[in-house]
């Protein structure tokens, strides 16, 4: 019988951006719901979380510390975290991303049980120098050929571990967004006032501040389509970089609000009453904030990426991935939209179902 679980792979939770840190955020405490007796620890990376230790609905949180550059603040970590899972008493480890999967031959070599969560190829990222994608390329490698249960978080990445590795006995477990809540009315015209902004009156997009969210490109386009709707970019860089930079100089010579990174309340409120949401990708394992907008009804206008394609949306609304004369198109087309009812799509991305079938996973791991 399986009695705790540790994590790690993510950089803390609850509320820092990102899509393995939601995911988590989710995930853990639906499964602690289940079996309140399972003691789950998420090992977080110390400049992201004010804690050292913490707890969050029921889940234990543990910060271990982490250089904060980029090219090494993954791996230190990744290793750091692995070296205290020795006597924790954990009967899984459970693993997330590539980069951290470089530490599972190790947790096995420790006698530990690990399933690793593969959430996308990250050495795909313009960000990543020659070394950091070898060692992107190694950890994918490793986690995928050494843990004892693989889970992919959509069928693109399960063809490429097919394809590349022959690992064919994978868990596809998406993905999952929450339902919309209600929000105190007056907080979110508070929050909206802070950014001059008008419930319903603006476009929104969310994400870090990386080439290969496509921020640049939204920019351009949107000063090319001639939308009089404000844009904003709710977000920033983990460690600034010559493209962030270059990104706000260029948001502030158009006009582009940046409201920096929302957590909570205020990331929902800007979110909730956008006019339609942007994200122009190129890369993507399986998009939470797209999940997100459309648990809003929002309209969307996404790249044509395979991890945007699989969500199945209305042909319509995506675009040539890089592409921004036809963005420019999309943005004028949909910044008129209504509301839209995605509940079809969204009936896979229940995290109560995922939790369940996550917690399958591990129970293999024990056979």
């Amino acid at each position: 019988m399986i009695k705790k679980i540790t994590v790690l792979g993510t950089r803390g939770i609850p509320d820092v951006l990102g899509g393995v840190e939601t995911h988590c955020q989710n995930l853990y405490p639906a499964i602690k719901a289940r079996h309140p007796e399972l003691e789950i620890c998420v090992i977080a990376r110390s400049p992201y979380v004010d804690y050292r230790r913490s707890e969050y609905r029921g889940v234990q949180t543990k910060a271990i510390w982490a250089p904060k550059k980029k090219s090494l603040e993954a791996i230190v970590h990744s290793l750091l975290a692995a070296l205290s899972c020795r006597f924790d008493g954990s009967d899984v480890v459970h693993v997330h991303a590539i980069g951290p999967g470089l530490v599972v031959p190790l947790l096995r070599l420790m006698g530990k049980k690990v399933v690793f969560t593969h959430h996308g190829p990250d050495y795909d990222r313009q960000k990543w120098g020659r070394l950091a994608r070898t060692a992107l390329v190694l950890g994918e490698r490793l986690a995928v050929k050494y843990a004892s249960e693989v889970i992919v978080i959509s069928e693109v990445i399960n063809r490429l571990i097919q394809n590349k590795y022959r690992r064919m006995d994978a868990h596809l477990i998406y993905n999952g967004v929450n339902p919309p809540v209600t929000l105190d009315e007056q907080q979110v015209q508070q929050t909206l006032g802070q950014f001059g902004l008008v419930a319903g009156g603006y476009i929104v997009a969310v994400g870090r501040f990386v080439e290969e969210k496509g921020f640049h490109d939204l920019i351009n386009a949107w000063r090319a389509s001639g939308v009089t709707l404000p844009l904003v970019l709710v977000g920033d860089a983990d460690h600034a970089t010559p493209y962030s930079e270059k990104l706000r100089q260029q948001a502030a010579d158009n006009g582009v609000i940046l409201t920096g990174f929302l957590r909570g309340a205020a990331l929902q409120a800007v979110f909730s009453r956008a006019r339609l949401f942007v994200m122009p990708s190129y890369h993507e394992g399986l998009p939470i904030a797209l999940l997100e907008a459309m648990s809003w009804s929002l309209p969307v206008v996404v790249s044509d990426i395979p991890a945007n394609l699989e969500v199945g949306l209305d042909p319509q609304v995506y675009f040539p991935t890089g592409h921004v004369d036809s963005l420019a198109e999309q943005l004028t087309r949909w910044s008129q939209a209504g509301h839209v009812d995605y509940s079809r799509y969204l009936q896979r991305y229940d995290w109560d179902t995922i939790a369940a079938r996550t917690l399958q996973v591990y129970q293999q791991t024990q056979s």
